[in-house]
This record gives structure tokens, C-alpha cells and sequence, in this order.
């Protein structure tokens, strides 16, 4: 219990007491983020926050695993390096996305292979339980690389991935301590001190932006511990812990990143675009035009994110393939009411301004 309490702190304190100079030395170094068409900022802002975050979890998971605890640990860590790197290259000087790509493949790899974050069982969705290695390793790389851009594409406001990286962060990290896997739990909670610490400068009027730095390594760190999750329910048997329909919960506490980026994909490729080709569809957008503010539009969405998973636990006993058919489809509904009314906002604002000129 202290080792985990111990692990949040620490990464809080020294996030908290670093990222000051790293605001000071991006302003100086002109390493910023600036507005434009599609940025939901209308400031000049430091886009480094990643490293502060980044600095903290590390020191503090290094810090207080207990050393009879580390196992694969050091794979994860080699994983959440090569992701740093490839964030903070791409935050001070821009990459080529195939590099990109191929960068957090390795990094995928190396979780896959060595430190065994792997899907083994798919728990009964569609008829399938247990499924072939090869599938497995498929299916866990992509797994990795979903999640971790699913990140990335929220990271759009003010507060927003970091408030819900905390969320998923507190809520499997306790899991993962009540089952005693002191190791998972401590790298969940070593992520939600320092997201707490950086979101005192990042809540509107925000002092600095994560980057892809840090969206980057909250996808990998929610990738490994939604795996883990789901993966580890094949070992509780009759604990009182067990969850039913471990992967469907699992998105459930995952819906809005995954759903966003599931929406998003889907509305560029039926426009004949490419999915990759960035606008201003997100969900945290609809919301900036249907008049919110970024802090209310990102209370909104946590609100939100919070009542799905509480659906999800809720209705776990009615198998994975209908809770998957439930939780989409409400989030389809949703979305497609705050859609219409985000676009007669729209209208009656464009009115507006025609009127004016007028």
C-alpha cells in the first residue's frame, strides 16, 4: 500500500517541480505550439509537458518497485523509452508519420515479446476463446498501436487527456493492487501523479501542452495496463475481483479514445479521405462549437467516460458480444444528437456574422 501511495507522490512532486523550467526553456527555445485553423488554442503555447511526465513516472516506478517485483518491468521501461524518444523528436522537430509508425511497432514488439503483454483469449466474442499465437501477437501489436494513437487524436483541448489518462490510470491501478500486482498498479499510479501534477498548468488559460511526447506514452501506458487486465482474469478464478466480460469493460473504460478515433476514421473514409488526414470532427471539437469552453468541454467528457464505465461493470453479466452491441451503440447515439446540434450552432453562428457584415 505505501510503496503504491509512495509511487503517486513522488511522480506528482517531481512532475509538479520540473515542468516550470521546461515551460521557461520551450518559450526561450521557441519550441511551441501554435494556433491555427484546426488548433482549439488561440495562444502561442510550450508543447513539452510530455517530459515532465515522462521524467516523474519513470523516477518514481524505478524508485518504489520493490525489487523482487521488477520481472518484465524492465521491457516496459525499454518500450516507454524508444515511445519518449519518438514523442520528443516529434514535439521539438517534426517526423515523417512512417517513421512514426515503425518507431511505436517496436516499441509494440518489445511489450509483446519480452515483457508477455499479449491477448491470449478473446473471451467468447463471436464463439472464440482461446486463439492461435500468431493471431495473439497480431492482434496484440495492433491492440498497442490503437490505443496509443487513440491518445494522441483526443489530445486535442485543454485538460482532456489528461484528466481521462487519470481516470483509467486510478481506476485499473486499484484493480491491479487489489489483486496484488504491486508492479502494474505501481506504474499505473507512478502515470496518474504526474498527470495530476502536469494538469495544474495545462487547465485553461493552459501554461503548457503534452505533446506527443506525453500523449504518446499515455496511449502505451493505458495499452499495457488494459492488456493486463484483461488478459489476467484468465488467473483470478472465484476471486472477488473477477470482472465479467473483461474485454468489453474494458473498452467501456477506454470509450472515449477508442470511439473518437473509431468515428473519426470511419467519417474521413466514407468522405473519400484519407483516415490519417487531420479536421475538426472529434468529439472535444463538436463540443468547442456547440458553445462549451475547454474545461467544460472536457468535464463533460470524463462525466461521460465516467457513466460508461459504470454502465459496463453494471451490465457485465450480459456477456461480452452484448455489452459490446450496448456500449456502441449508445455512444453512436450520443454522438450523433451533439453532432446536430453542434452544426445548427454552426449555422446560427454563421448567420450571425453574415448579418453583421451586412
Amino acid at each position: 500500500m505505501y510503496d503504491v501511495i509512495l509511487s503517486f507522490i513522488t511522480a506528482f512532486a517531481l512532475t509538479f517541480l520540473a515542468i516550470p523550467s521546461i515551460i521557461n526553456v520551450a518559450i526561450k527555445k521557441g519550441l511551441t505550439d501554435e494556433p491555427g485553423e484546426r488548433r482549439a488554442h488561440t495562444t502561442t503555447t510550450p508543447s513539452l509537458g510530455g517530459i515532465g511526465i515522462f521524467a516523474g513516472m519513470i523516477f518514481s516506478i524505478i524508485l518504489w518497485t520493490p525489487f523482487n517485483y521488477f520481472g518484465d518491468l524492465q521491457y516496459i521501461l525499454c518500450a516507454f523509452i524508444i515511445i519518449f524518444l519518438i514523442g520528443a523528436k516529434d514535439d521539438i522537430d517534426p517526423m515523417d508519420p512512417g517513421r512514426k509508425f515503425l518507431g511505436q511497432i517496436f516499441a509494440a514488439g518489445i511489450l509483446v515479446f519480452k515483457a508477455n503483454v499479449k491477448i491470449t483469449s478473446l473471451y467468447g466474442i463471436f464463439g472464440i476463446y482461446a486463439i492461435n499465437e500468431y493471431v495473439g501477437i497480431a492482434l496484440s501489436i495492433f491492440t498497442i498501436i490503437v490505443i496509443i494513437n487513440a491518445f494522441n487524436l483526443i489530445d486535442g483541448i485543454n485538460g482532456l487527456s489528461g484528466s481521462i489518462g487519470t481516470l483509467i490510470s486510478v481506476l485499473l491501478g486499484s484493480w491491479f493492487f487489489l489483486i496484488d500486482r504491486l508492479e502494474i498498479a505501481i506504474v499505473a499510479f507512478s502515470l496518474a501523479g504526474s498527470l495530476v501534477a502536469f494538469l495544474k498548468y495545462n487547465v485553461s488559460p493552459a501554461k503548457i501542452f503534452m505533446g506527443d511526447t506525453g500523449s504518446l506514452l499515455l496511449g502505451l501506458v493505458a495499452s499495457i495496463l488494459t492488456i493486463q487486465f484483461i488478459e489476467l482474469h484468465q488467473d483470478l478464478g472465484d476471486s472477488p475481483y473477477f470482472i465479467k466480460s473483461a474485454p468489453s469493460v474494458a473498452i467501456g473504460i477506454l470509450i472515449l479514445p477508442l470511439f473518437d478515433t473509431l468515428r473519426v476514421f470511419t467519417m474521413r473514409i466514407l468522405k473519400g479521405r484519407s483516415p490519417f488526414q487531420p479536421d475538426r470532427n472529434h468529439i472535444h471539437h463538436l463540443l468547442l462549437d456547440s458553445g462549451l469552453t475547454h474545461m467544460q468541454s472536457t468535464g463533460v467528457l470524463v462525466l461521460v467516460n465516467i457513466l460508461f464505465i459504470f454502465m459496463a461493470v453494471q451490465l457485465q453479466g450480459i456477456g461480452n458480444l452484448y455489452l459490446l452491441m450496448v456500449i456502441f451503440s449508445i455512444a453512436i447515439i450520443l454522438t450523433s444528437l451533439l453532432f446536430l446540434y453542434a452544426r445548427q450552432q454552426r449555422i446560427k453562428k454563421s448567420s450571425l456574422k453574415s448579418k453583421a457584415k451586412s
